[in-house]
């Protein structure tokens, strides 16, 4: 019966027959089995064994605001009952995607005064490229059908995003990228010769961006997307400057500017977005996770007045042929207004202060003999582990690093990203307190200690 809570480890049986996990191996989860999840306040989880674990990764880069804010449930519950859904279609709508949709465009830089809703953020992604071919062909160039991404670059695991996403994990039996998609290298500065020169890592970028266009055809190139700090490749900051150097070569070709703001948005570097530490204006922006700190899906694309006014003028009483049953959720939209007041309430301000506390606090990990680098902005880090601080080894692939390190932290009660080339990634909910930032850094470098001393750790280093 349906309404009879199982015990835990029937769940662990069934979890390990029915249910299919987002990128994860099947056959090893089967063998490790599930770790349950049962509670979760402020920055804290609890297992199923009663275990309290301090959330350094926001569920997955998203419960900004923490878990357990009443006012979120309450604004989820109250639409509910007065409205639980309401189709976007047929001029339709309901109050609380309205507000939101302009209380965002109020937020958003420039001229982002359109916002179109999806579920999430790869079907946002998906969205964008659907809206960049309309927008062309109503500009009277369909030829524009080429895409560029840069090496690292994450835009979700949807039909076509996935193949803008350059981690070959997303690409290896599934036939992409689709051959339309092309990249160039990733700004990372760790093993980057340049790293000492930012200016020469920006100008490297920029003159691969414009031999990119020059071999593909800048008459040919539809958009070019990239995150303001990537994420899934291992939390890569560019250099200051960086965005801002590309946003303008895309502009000097017209080639459209997409930003990817899906894990960087409402507050995870600093200001509601990312954009917003270079002031640059995107053409499109996608954003999710944040929008509702995971407490419903939800995600948004953000057009510029000049891509709206394009595709709207050119359909004029034609419906243009792209929606979701989902979009402009009454239940999501409601829990999205919800958490933008926590933001603005002062969730924005502590996390600015406890992402400072965080980076100085990962920084002063640099004299563990496993570290090799730390680096973040805000809310939003990487800690990489290597064998050889000199040569800048990584940790063998065959240690199963992601697997061991990750198993490592949830023994001292962490839940971090684990990276299969030996990273920490971290995310940690915006309401953290001092103390929890801290004990992030403690339970870190309490791994790191564990892990100095692992057989086979030991025999590789140098």
């Amino acid at each position: 019966m349906l309404d009879r809570l199982p015990l835990p480890n029937s769940l662990v049986e069934l979890d390990r027959r029915h249910l299919v996990h987002p990128v994860s191996s099947y056959r090893g989860h089967e063998a490790r089995g599930v770790r349950i999840l049962t509670g979760g306040k402020g920055a804290t989880v609890t297992d199923a064994e009663g275990r309290q674990l301090i959330d350094g990764f926001a569920g997955l880069w998203c419960v900004n605001a923490g878990y357990g804010q009443e006012s979120v449930v309450e604004a989820a519950a109250r639409q509910m009952r007065e409205l639980p859904y309401a189709t976007g279609y047929f001029d339709l709508g309901a109050e609380a995607p309205i507000r939101l949709a302009a209380a965002l465009a109020e937020r958003a830089p420039g001229d982002l005064n359109h916002v179109y809703f999806t579920l999430g953020g790869s079907d946002a992604v998906d969205s964008t490229i659907r809206f960049i071919r309309y927008y062309w062909h109503a500009r009277g160039e369909p030829q524009r059908d080429q895409f560029i991404s840069v090496a690292s670059g994450y835009h979700g695991s949807a039909g076509m995003g996935a193949g803008l996403t350059a981690l070959p994990l997303f690409h290896e039996g599934f036939g992409l990228p689709y051959d339309w998609q092309h990249r160039i290298a990733s700004h990372a500065l760790y093993r980057n010769p340049l790293a000492g020169d930012p200016q020469a890592v920006i100008d490297a970028s920029v003159a691969e961006l414009r031999a990119k266009l020059t071999e593909i055809g800048p008459e040919r190139v539809a958009a070019f997307y990239v995150e303001p700090i990537q994420g899934s490749g291992g939390v890569l900051v560019p250099p200051l400057g960086w965005i801002k150097a590309m946003r303008d070569t895309c502009a000097e070709h017209g080639v459209l500017f997409v930003a990817d703001e899906v894990i960087t948005g409402f507050g995870r570097t600093g200001p509601l977005f990312a954009c917003e530490d270079e002031g640059i204006v995107p053409d499109l922006m996608t954003v999710a996770k944040g929008l509702t700190s995971g407490y419903a899906p939800m995600g948004a694309v953000f057009m510029s007045d000049a891509v709206y006014d394009t595709i709207a003028d050119c359909a004029g009483a034609k419906a243009v042929g792209h929606g979701f049953t989902y979009s402009a959720h009454p239940v999501s939209a409601a829990v999205g207004l919800a958490v933008l007041a926590l933001y603005e309430g002062g969730l924005l301000e502590n996390g600015r202060a406890m992402g400072e506390r965080l980076q100085a606090g990962l920084r002063g990990l640099s004299d563990h003999p496993l570290v090799g680098d730390v680096r973040g902005r805000g809310m939003l880090a990487a800690v990489e582990l290597v064998t050889d601080k000199v040569a800048k080894t990584p940790l063998p692939a065959e240690l199963n690093a992601a697997t061991r390190l990750f198993d490592r932290a949830w023994e001292q009660g962490l839940v971090v990203r684990a990276f299969p080339q030996g990273v920490f990634g971290y995310a940690p909910p915006l309401c953290c307190t001092a103390e929890e930032i801290d004990a992030i850094v403690d339970r870190t470098r309490k791994v790191l200690d564990l892990t100095l001393e692992d057989p086979e750790i030991s025999a590789v280093l140098r």
